[in-house]
């Protein structure tokens, strides 16, 4: 029996930043062309093929050369108008997507973009409305729902191990240099505002659907925002004023009375597991994820403090939490996700991260920034 081969072609706009580059298509769609594609069964399997499209030339012929000559343009236009190419991926800037993503569909593209998808929940409502209208496929990136440690507990979660789980918190995030004296690890315009920056408006579309699916809609927020560091340098080493939030806390209630909060920055130096960890506590147990270990304390081995500043603390507290084993073999978030869409694209397999979840995020985000700026509760609306 002959093997079947569907070839996919992906418009892959804004590879040459940061995420688009590393994530999706080093350690995603160029890892499926190096295995011989996502295989579906011993003789069918799907092969990517990108299109790299960005604003450097330079830059573009670089990443081609890397990664065995794919072809590129700086022209977005002439790329969507090849039919060859059946999906529009957009890593861009957020302030460019919605009128490139607008565009594909136009084009009858199906889309898959990073998140947030806008910077208002009605833009990315329109791109929705659009999408279905046009009859195109259509998903955002939701990666962290495919790291071990969140994966280890929805696990928990699923098997009982938390009883009625109480709250939940997230502490995420790390020290960004400020570019006088180290390099900045992250791009200049990740703080400005103008240019589509900001903790809330990047990290509340993260925490919608980690809080969304792994413990429960969020029902309302109170986020207060910060600019800590109100002057940086650029990739250039010009100095410029960080106009946009570097550090967000937001406390949510969801459905079932939990309670999660979240602190989000850029300014702070890292003094625990990850770079991000999060505690479930429950009435049986609770459990610390990472973004690939997780620690549990269940109820009996759960030890009894007593509160006496005048003696050292005779308790190791990390003693009594026990170390998720590894149960299966952990790919890259962003690669098993986009694995999905493309089975979703060419045998019509269920997919529900689309673009009005992607639109809950933007949601999040500007109720978010609208609690900051009334300091006050914001209730969420069912979109």
């Amino acid at each position: 029996m002959a093997n079947t081969i569907h070839n996919v072609g992906i418009i892959m706009n804004g590879v040459t930043g940061r995420m688009g580059l590393n994530q999706h298509l080093r350690r995603s769609l160029y890892a499926l062309i190096k295995q011989g594609g996502l295989k579906l069964s011993d003789t069918e399997s799907i092969m990517p093929c990108p299109i790299l499209v960005g604003r450097s030339a330079v830059k573009l012929e670089a990443i081609s050369k890397e990664c065995g000559g794919l072809p590129w343009t700086t022209n977005l236009d002439e790329a969507l108008a090849d039919p060859a190419y059946s999906i529009y991926f957009d890593s861009q800037t957020t302030d460019r997507r919605v009128e490139s993503v607008s565009k594909a569909i136009a084009a009858g593209k199906h889309i898959y973009c990073e998140k947030p998808i806008a910077d208002k929940t009605e833009d990315a409502m329109a791109l929705y409305a659009q999408a279905v209208a046009a009859g195109v496929k259509h998903g955002v990136v939701q990666d962290k729902l495919w790291l071990p440690g969140i994966l280890k507990l929805q696990t928990l979660r699923d098997t009982g191990f938390f009883g009625k789980i109480l709250s939940v918190r997230g502490e995420f995030g790390y020290w960004v240099f400020e570019g006088d004296h180290v390099t900045p690890q992250r791009p200049s315009w990740n703080y400005r505002k103008q240019d589509g920056g900001g903790m809330i408006l990047d990290m509340l579309c993260h925490w919608r659907y980690v809080l969304d699916n792994v413990f429960g809609k969020v029902k309302s927020v109170s986020c207060l925002g910060a600019t800590h560091i109100p002057e940086r340098r650029d990739e250039a080493g010009k100095p410029y004023e960080a106009t946009a939030d570097d550090a967000a806390y937001a406390t949510f209630e969801l459905e079932g009375g939990i309670i999660a909060h979240f602190n989000s920055s850029w300014a702070t130096r890292v003094r625990r597991d990850d770079l991000l960890t999060i505690q479930v506590d429950g009435t049986k147990g609770s459990a610390v994820a990472g973004l690939r270990d997780c620690w549990v304390q269940p109820y009996a081995a759960t030890p009894r403090p007593t509160w006496n500043p005048d003696i050292a603390q005779p308790i190791n507290f990390f003693e009594s939490w026990q170390k998720l084993p590894d149960q299966e073999n952990f790919d890259n978030a962003f690669k098993r996700q986009w694995e999905m869409f493309l089975r979703h694209v060419v045998k019509d397999e269920p997919f529900r991260w689309d673009l009005k979840e992607g639109a809950k995020g933007v949601q999040l985000a500007e109720k978010g920034l609208e609690s900051w700026s009334k300091r006050a509760w914001v209730d969420l609306e069912e979109i």
